[in-house]
């Protein structure tokens, strides 16, 4: 089985198998396989350290207590002779040390190795030891007739030594390395014991953290199948350690998302086939009756079949500069252009709807504002602002413009006197197709895509910024700023 396909149980449980399979390996390792060598080493290293601790106080007036001191800690035996040979000083601690019995000839060796090597010398060599048997060493074997034969390592430093007057002293140390065998014997079977519990407990306690860890993850997945399949219902509580609990708030959050965006989604289709049935069962209704009833092909019919064409050749075009502005395909023709004046031009356009329907419109503003933007979506922006604040305006048909310029900012607010939006609904109201109300109101100029066309031109606007107050039963006030250049 590979990797990948297994459950993080089985995975969490195999890791940590491995990690203490690695811990275990690396104690034998340590205990058994390398035990002498480290051993030898730290032997090394307290036989070199002495023989420099006594270089640095050869002319030390308690010498001799120094190296006392230094022979019963590191276990060493010492010797200390002039040049002309005599000795100055021995510690005879340790009757089985190879120093025990030298004679004269095998110092002078010594010497003559630590000259040529530059002062210093060091050997470990194999020596032949005896224990037990009669006025043997060993209490415990003394009933044995025969001494027991035994080897051991003997490890001899050399230092050549130079004193405050000049002249030279010869340090000898040397130290057994005593067999670490039976040692090792016992630590292999201690370790035996210690690896089977320890795999036991490490198993059972791996099976446990793996079972854990991965049942809330499980618990999860099972709850995002769920979401998968459309049930936007489904919550996420798998509990355990943060991780998870923040995993929780983020797909309750996004199942949360996704059922706004599915309810909006049937809205939109709604809406929009309600859109596109309306001036189409118009058109083939009126062309009907044109073609049916003599007498009923004028002008009027002809305008309103016309106008309805129109409203769902706009409502195509909506939609598709929805889709264009938010996939990026449609690029933004920044210029420098008047903005004021571009609003005295499109107020003059609304002159018909003014004067047919008693539309009340009117622009303020004490100064022209030019501005680095896009002129045609710019003017897309102000159309649809005006055009929703028509559509839902109140019954005096009121609707103002205002434009102000403060800080190298000029701002644009679109006034009418309509109902008003509750305060918890005004985030939503850039939605396309969002209804405050839930009932459809055709719009009376426009398709009702308008501020979702002006959320996304304006921000893609840098510096742009936009917005809406509200007032229930007063009125909306939509809003947006844009740097002056």
């Amino acid at each position: 089985m590979k990797l990948n396909k297994m459950s993080i149980k089985y995975k969490l449980f195999l890791y940590m198998t491995v990690l203490v399979a690695l811990m275990l390996i690396m104690l034998w390792m340590f205990q058994i396989v390398f035990l002498d060598d480290f051993y030898k080493q730290i032997k090394t290293n307290d036989i070199k350290a002495s023989a420099e601790n006594i270089s640095d106080n050869i002319d030390n007036e308690e010498l001799d207590t120094l190296l006392d001191s230094l022979s019963q800690q590191r276990e060493t035996s010492i010797k200390i002779f002039n040049e002309d040979g005599s000795e100055v000083y021995s510690s005879d601690l340790y009757s089985d040390s190879t120093e025990h019995g030298m004679r004269y000839d095998d110092f002078y060796k010594l010497y003559q190795k630590a000259l040529d090597n530059g002062g210093t010398y060091f050997e470990i060599s194999n020596r032949e030891i005896f224990k037990g048997g009669p006025g043997g060493e060993n209490p415990f074997v003394g009933n044995i007739k025969e001494p027991r034969r035994d080897f051991a390592q003997s490890m001899i430093y050399v230092n050549i030594v130079e004193k405050a007057d000049g002249s030279k002293a010869v340090a000898i140390l040397n130290s057994m390395i005593t067999p670490v065998d039976a040692t090792v014997d016992t630590l292999r079977v201690q370790l035996i014991y210690v690896t089977g519990i320890t795999l036991l407990l490490a198993l059972g306690f791996a099976l446990l953290i793996s079972k854990r860890i991965s049942k809330p993850i499980i618990k999860i997945n099972k709850s995002a199948k769920e979401l998968a399949k459309g049930n936007y219902d489904t919550t996420f509580n798998g509990q355990g350690y943060l991780e998870i609990s923040e995993l929780n708030d983020t797909l309750n959050y996004a199942a949360k998302e996704l059922s706004m965006v599915e309810e909006l989604r049937r809205e939109l289709i709604a809406n929009i086939s309600h859109d596109l049935r309306t001036p189409l069962t118009m058109i083939t209704g009126y062309g009907e009756v044109m073609r049916d009833i003599p007498g009923e092909n004028t002008p009027e019919n002809v305008q309103i079949i016309i106008d309805e064409s129109k409203r769902l050749t706009t409502l195509v075009n909506d939609i598709l500069d929805i889709s264009k502005l938010q996939s990026g395909t449609q690029k933004m023709a920044f210029e420098r252009f008047n903005l004021t004046q571009s609003i005295r031009e499109i107020m003059l356009r609304y002159t018909k709807l003014t004067e047919q329907d008693g539309y009340r419109l009117k622009f303020i503003s004490n100064e022209d504002a030019w501005v680095n933007a896009d002129t045609v979506k710019m003017s897309q922006v102000i159309y649809n602002l005006i055009n929703n604040a028509i559509t839902y305006t109140g019954e005096d048909k009121s609707v103002t413009i205002i434009q102000s310029i403060s800080n190298d900012r000029v701002k644009i607010e679109i006034v009418d006197t309509g109902e008003g939006i509750a305060q918890d609904m005004l985030p939503l109201i850039w939605d396309r197709y969002y209804k405050v109300d839930k009932a459809h109101k055709r719009a009376a100029i426009g398709t009702g895509l308008g501020l979702s066309i002006v959320k996304t031109i304006l921000d893609l606007h840098e510096g742009s910024r936009y917005g809406v107050l509200s007032t229930i039963g007063q009125g909306s006030i939509f809003w947006f700023e844009l740097m002056t250049a």
